[in-house]
């Protein structure tokens, strides 16, 4: 199992949130210590929340085999009063995410499983469902796979 974090972090129509920081996730792992209760760790839905601190989180849940998948997004704070947050391409540049950080995080960790860029915005005149945009997806895969083969070959 792998629980996904809540997206966004704080309530929707007064439905309450349960997964959507380090003091959450520590309490289910320790409620439930099996090894296969594990974490999607979702860069984006985590970093929707300014004070989780995604490289060190990343670290400690990896090294706790803990992340058993990895949605990776990066997100761009707004300053807008009606607007906390936009999806932006993966790049670290393009966003409020460390992304080579986390990155970096998860492999000194070890971690070894399922990555995936997550949600992908509609550009280049696509006309598709909003966060599904094809194009900025497959653009986000070359980037993400990009940047761990650097960093795995700069390890040695």
């Amino acid at each position: 199992m792998a629980v996904h974090p809540d997206d966004p972090p704080w309530s929707l129509f007064g439905l309450p949130r349960i997964i959507r920081d380090e003091e959450h996730l520590d309490r289910l792992f320790r409620e439930v210590p099996s090894p296969a209760n594990g974490l999607t760790f979702c860069t984006g839905s985590l970093g929707a929340n300014p004070k989780n601190d995604l490289v060190k989180m990343a670290k400690k849940y990896a090294e706790a085999g803990r992340i058993h998948f990895l949605h990776a997004r990066n997100i761009r704070f707004s300053d807008r009063e009606d607007l906390f947050f936009a999806e932006s391409a993966h790049p670290t540049a393009c966003g409020s995410l460390d992304m080579y950080g986390i990155l970096r995080a998860l492999s000194d960790a070890g971690f070894s499983g399922y990555a995936r860029p997550d949600h992908g915005r509609n550009i280049w005149g696509e006309d598709g469902r909003p966060g599904y945009g094809l194009y900025d997806r497959a653009l986000g895969a070359t980037y993400l796979l990009g940047l761990w083969e650097g960093i795995e070959k700069t390890k040695h």
